[in-house]
């Protein structure tokens, strides 16, 4: 069997019908799915039972087939289909998808890419990338179980990815006796579901093990009067709403070979374009023409979605990566605080106030969560409040960016309204992301010039700013050390102040408890407020346990080079509950205190300080003196001082 097994070759002419055959794949269109629901709901077994109906399935890996399903296979003495997708030697192993496998067939009619997504809620994250691209879902159910929760899951993020389609395949109905009670039960369920999700429905029973009702009329199915999966995919029409989009070019890199040619390479997110349109720069509003549309195989009159391109334009004016070319007739936003549907794919917490880079199809900035208005619930759809989101979460967020970027709402344009959140310290990804709207309230707020500066200030205070971050458990000896730190620089004549964890507390935080996203909260305020006084000349100490690394990262982010200072007074959690100076360890051990760090509470320990104080054996008084010694290697204190 091979993949043009339907076509009659003869030597003379297979190499001219090969290219009739190619030319007419070519010309038809192209379809992109992906297969979601449950775990074990039959999704890999249906694409291995297309490629294999629809002849796509050579030799060599019908054999390679025939030797797996043997090895590792679900299905008795039969092939089992579920292989030929399921590469992953974990996968056939545990008998579960955990990668997204895209697959290519066709048939006569049309083209097809696929993906499998994992059912596993542990891969939710990869079933949102599969999505994200898909024009129709194939949402598999298990015809002996119904709908489930992650039945629910996957739709409702295929509806946030924008995905309009549906066909709900209640597979396995040969497990059920081809019941038609069951499969209308099942319906009726999803659809009573589904209504609010704006999804066009089309119900299918199957049974891809066996092929009922994949690519031909079902023999067990006498009831069922509708097509099969196969040819409805093949006679499904999709609105062509991408066509009349607006011209978006997202530019990914500035070509210029030699000093005669300066392009700008990318691949259209929308529209066409041809020599002689104007265009614009989003973030600028200069305004230019079109002169060439150059590709690998020469220069092109009119270019469309999807296609990669280096446009040469008519004037030399600014344009970098992470800017956009738009019709000047539609611009896209540009704007840095937007709300925005976040799907969390992360253990760690999502926590209104860290740090993120949020990264677009091209742009990448420093972004941080400002505000989770509310959570949603996948089953109910209600607005739940929260102060974070947890492991596949979905969540309406205000997000804030380091700088503007360029952007339309996701519902209008799935290229240009989506993006992804990573992790600062770990790299790894932890939230998708669709924009709904620009926020305009801060939109008056710029900022205000003013002719004395940090440097000024610094240089009548005669002394060089910075943040001396104390950082530790509680009892470690933070707060007593900074104190003769402070009583030391002052005798020396420098301006300093200390802002202290409890002090604080009394006033600019006392709206804040103990909980993860207030800890952040309270962290993100205490640096705002020690970059003011850093831009006052002062040299700040900062005693605070500040127990998580990415809110010290954020606030030597945050200062200039080497004005952050961070000092982690180590002391052993046993010896801070032997002092416990405020009665708190003991507290929290009988449960009076919650979110305590060391008990109940992590401390995530500095990586790379600039000074470590081994507390054990060593007086408050060294302890002191080996920071002032650190000042005096960081030219913060100053020799003609200190011998004074």
């Amino acid at each position: 069997m091979t993949a043009f097994a339907h076509l009659e070759v003869h030597p003379a002419t297979a190499s001219e019908r090969l290219d009739a055959y190619l030319a007419e794949q070519e010309r038809n269109s192209l379809l992109r799915l992906v297969t979601c629901g449950s775990v074990d709901d039959g999704k890999s077994t249906l694409i291995g039972r297309l490629l294999y109906d629809t002849k796509l399935v050579f030799d060599d890996q019908l054999a390679a087939l025939q030797s797996d399903s043997h090895r590792h296979g679900t299905a008795g003495e039969e092939l089992d289909f579920a292989l030929l997708v399921d590469g992953l030697e974990a996968e056939r192993e545990q008998g579960i998808t955990i990668d997204v496998a895209y697959r290519f067939f066709s048939t006569p009619r049309r083209r097809f890419i696929i993906a499998d997504a994992p059912g596993h809620e542990q891969y939710t994250r990869n079933m949102a990338t599969a999505a994200s691209t898909a024009d129709v879902a194939i949402l598999l159910v298990d015809a002996r179980h119904g709908i489930l929760r992650q039945t629910k899951r996957h739709s409702f993020i295929a509806a946030l990815l924008g995905v309009r389609h549906v066909v709900l395949a209640v597979n396995k109905i040969d497990l059920v006796g081809y019941s038609r009670e069951v499969f209308e039960k099942i319906v009726a369920e999803y659809r009573k579901f589904a209504v609010r999700l704006g999804f066009s429905v089309m119900s299918i029973p199957i049974s891809a093990r066996f092929g009922d009702n994949i690519t031909g009329a079902p023999f067990l199915l006498p009831w069922y009067h509708g097509p099969a999966l196969l040819e409805y995919l093949e006679g499904l029409s999709l609105d062509n709403e991408e066509a009349a989009q607006p011209f978006r070019f997202p530019v990914q890199y500035v070509s210029r070979p030699n000093s005669d040619f300066r392009g700008f390479s990318g691949t259209i997110a929308s529209g066409m374009i041809s020599p002689g349109d104007e265009v614009v720069v989003a973030k600028s509003g200069r305004k230019a023409h079109i002169k060439r549309i150059v590709t690998y195989d020469g220069d092109l009159e009119r270019a469309t979605e999807g296609q990669a391109v280096t446009i040469v334009l008519d004037d030399e004016i600014e344009i970098s990566r992470g800017n956009v070319l738009a019709a000047p007739s539609a611009r896209p936003e540009v704007a840095d605080q937007f709300s925005a549907h976040i799907v969390w794919f992360s253990d760690s917490t999502l926590i209104p106030g860290r740090n993120y880079i949020l990264r677009t199809e091209t742009d990448q900035v420093m972004a941080t969560i400002t505000d989770l208005k509310y959570r949603l619930d996948v089953d109910s759809f209600a607005q739940e409040a929260a102060k974070s989101l947890e492991l596949n979460g979905v969540g309406i967020c205000n997000i804030s960016t380091q700088e503007p970027i360029v952007f339309d709402p996701y519902k209008s344009n799935r290229a240009m309204g989506s993006f992804v959140l990573i992790d600062r310290l770990t790299n790894a990804t932890v939230g998708a992301g669709m924009i709904d709207f620009a926020l305009r309230r801060a939109s008056n707020v710029h900022w205000q010039a003013l002719d004395i500066d940090k440097a000024q200030r610094a240089l009548r205070k005669e002394q060089k700013p910075a943040v001396l971050w104390f950082t530790g458990l509680s009892g470690s000896g933070k707060s007593t050390i900074a104190n003769l730190v402070e009583k030391r620089l002052s005798s020396l004549g420098m301006h300093t102040y200390t802002l202290d964890g409890d002090n604080v507390r009394h006033g600019l935080n006392r709206d804040l408890g103990f909980t993860e996203e207030d800890r952040v909260e309270n962290i993100r305020r205490v640096g705002e407020v020690a970059k003011l006084m850093t831009d006052a000349g002062l040299v700040v100490l900062v005693s605070f346990i500040s127990p998580f690394r990415s809110e010290r990262r954020m606030v030597r982010e945050l200062l200039d080079e080497g004005e952050f200072l961070e000092i982690f007074v180590d002391t052993s959690f046993e010896e801070c509950a032997r002092r416990d100076p405020k009665g708190l360890y003991a507290k929290a051990k009988r449960g009076e205190i919650k979110n305590f760090t060391g008990v109940d509470s992590p401390y995530e320990l500095p990586e790379n300080p600039e000074l470590c104080l081994q507390t054990d054996g060593r007086t408050a008084e060294e302890l002191a003196r080996a920071v002032e010694e650190l000042l005096v290697k960081r030219g913060i204190i100053l020799q003609h001082l200190r011998r004074a």
